[in-house]
């Protein structure tokens, strides 16, 4: 009986018994305007896209309807705009019974989606004085086989000068778009991860539209390290425990994130998740290849002037 007990006992440690790991797949995407691109079509293109793809967590910036397709005129009636509110069923649609609005301040909102369950923890707007975070931002936990994972969502201020900056020229001009930017991320940060001791220990995913460039794509970009374009990066990288998924699969690989050419939309994993992940690929064919509206429409493209980003993880309960 011994015997058999303490064969048990190593057959558990040599295979791993009790342990259900698999495959899980995260796609975040700015899909700029809500899919605008794809509205007129019911979306059909748009989710036969994801259902390919076939993520398990779908993490969505610009989720809410904004404008008549093909065109710049804003939708004035709430009952015109099919996103955010019917976001579970256009997610039912490629397979995902689990919705949220992770962030949402104004009309550029971030929004889950999730065969697993999920929930938010803490939405984020700023603290109602001296911090805006303009687009809203979000901090919800999804339950992945017994595991947590916590998965922060942000989209900063995209201008070249701050929010509410009383000469935007001048304000233009000494970057302070950029200085907002990385206010914004700071609070983020502070409000989120920071609020968690031993968070490196733990699962955590921050991803989203920062509009910033990194300093570790300055081998590309070719500019003075102290710019302050580099500031909110500088902030996650020198502040935080997270690690740039894109980076460490793509070493000294310029992987653009927008049609436009820049990389500003990055997904970070604390060293506890970075440990598990398998693959973190920008996305740039099929579907997701854009291109620029010939009409000029705005400075809109088709279906995105992002790309989608795709990272694998191996989770599930120990």
């Amino acid at each position: 009986m011994k015997k058999t007990t303490v064969l048990l006992f190593a057959i558990c440690l040599l295979f791993g018994c009790g342990r259900a790991e698999k495959e899980v797949t995260v796609l975040y995407w700015n899909i700029q305007n809500g899919m605008w691109h794809d509205q007129e079509a019911n979306y059909d293109n748009f989710v036969a896209y994801v259902r390919d793809i076939d993520p398990d967590i779908c993490i969505w910036c610009e989720a809410e309807s904004r404008y008549v397709t093909d065109t710049c005129v804003k939708m004035q009636m709430p009952e015109d705009q099919y996103l955010p509110w019917n976001w579970d069923l256009l997610a039912e649609r490629y397979g995902h019974k689990y919705t949220l609005i992770c962030g949402k301040r104004d009309t550029f909102p971030q929004v889950i989606t999730s065969k697993y369950p999920l929930r938010i923890v803490k939405r984020i707007t700023g603290n109602g004085e001296d911090i805006i975070v303009v687009h809203g931002a979000g901090w919800a936990k999804v339950d992945i086989g017994g595991e947590e994972l916590n998965i922060v969502t942000l989209h900063t201020w995209p201008q070249k000068f701050a929010y509410r900056a009383e000469d935007e020229k001048a304000d233009a001009a000494a970057q302070g778009g950029d200085r907002f930017r990385a206010k914004e991320v700071q609070y983020i940060c502070e409000e989120t991860i920071g609020t968690v001791p031993g968070a490196e220990k733990q699962l955590w995913l921050m991803t989203g539209d920062f509009n910033a460039l990194s300093p570790v794509d300055n081998f590309h970009y070719g500019k003075d390290l102290e710019d302050p374009c580099f500031l909110t990066h500088g902030y996650v990288r020198n502040n935080t425990p997270y690690i740039d998924l894109v980076e460490k699969f793509h070493p000294g690989e310029f992987c653009r994130s927008t049609l436009s050419g820049r990389r500003i939309d990055i997904v970070y994993a604390t060293p506890a998740l970075e440990e598990k992940a398998l693959s973190a690929e920008p996305l740039y064919d099929g579907f997701a290849k854009s291109y620029r509206d010939p009409r000029k429409i705005h400075g809109f493209c088709h279906p995105s002037d992002h790309y989608p980003i795709l990272v694998r993880f191996r989770l599930g309960s120990k």
